[in-house]
């Protein structure tokens, strides 16, 4: 095990992640303005597709790192069949979901039923699709629907905060089955599709449009919420967001739609364009 990984297993990552939370809602100009401008010139924030591209008029690094874009500025593939990019970012890895196993990096995978916490959620996606795609801190950090869906159930699964950086996904084995998630099972005219928000070093919350903050606080035991009357939400239409940089990952079942093929890993890519074309029968 290299030195880098035998650090980032020591670390901690509650700790550390509590710490940056208390900064980012921090209301003291002197804290968000730092923080603002620190992240800004470091990462090459481009402020031109904000809503409000003053970033003095955002009174907590929160605020301006989850902020809203332009009308516009993002739009839905024109075509109605594209299942869309949920978020932007760039494609961690994408594919066929083989013998139920998820593609991470070279010589490393994990399973659905690991991502999701069960092994009955991820018989449906097994010989499906999963397209990984990684925010990071210079990106819109709101993430949407790829396609019209009922919420049936969240499921929020406790574990680490590993960095979700492309060093860590090379180094750590299950990445994202062993960290911090909040599962979003949908029911769609195709059938199931799950979308899988993964927690992060540093990140300090996900927050749905449905129920407001859902991590933290930070869990011991998985845990379940039910929607009997279901919360539907259109194609492109915002579903949660994240602070700080993270992942989400689609589950597709299989037979439903075909990936775009001009996707592969380290793919630049936008919310609105197309992730896969859906297959009608």
């Amino acid at each position: 095990m290299s030195l880098v990984t035998r650090i980032t297993y020591a670390l901690p990552h509650r700790l550390l992640s509590s710490i940056a939370r208390s900064l980012a809602y921090s209301k003291h100009p002197g804290v968000s303005r730092w923080l603002i401008d620190t992240v800004t010139r470091k990462f090459g924030v481009d402020l031109a597709e904000a809503a409000d591209a003053d970033p003095r008029n955002y009174d907590s690094f929160n605020s301006f790192f989850t902020r809203a874009l332009k009308p516009g500025v993002r739009v839905p593939d024109a075509d109605p069949a594209a299942i869309l990019m949920p978020a932007d970012g760039r494609i961690s890895q994408c594919g066929p979901i083989r013998g139920g196993e998820i593609f991470q990096a070279k010589g490393r995978s994990f399973t659905a039923a690991e991502l999701l916490a069960n092994e009955t959620d991820a018989a449906p996606f097994a010989d499906g699709l999963f397209a990984t795609v990684y925010l990071s801190p210079r990106d819109y950090h709101r993430v949407h629907m790829p396609w019209t869906g009922t919420l049936t159930r969240t499921v929020h699964v406790p574990g680490r905060l590993f960095s979700v950086g492309p060093n860590a996904v090379r180094l750590v084995p299950k990445l994202f089955a062993r960290n911090e998630r909040l599962v979003c099972h949908f029911d769609t005219d195709f059938g199931p599709m799950a979308v899988v928000m993964v927690g992060a070093l540093l990140v300090s919350g996900v927050e749905t449009v449905w129920s407001g903050i859902e991590i933290p606080q930070y869990g011991h035991k998985v845990t379940e919420k039910r929607f009997e009357r279901g919360v539907t939400l259109e194609r492109f239409a915002e579903m949660a967001r994240f602070n700080y940089g993270s992942t989400v990952i689609v589950l597709l079942p299989p037979g439903v739609a075909a990936l775009d093929p001009s996707l592969q890993a380290e793919s630049a890519v936008r919310l609105g364009e197309r992730l896969a074309r859906r297959i009608v029968p």
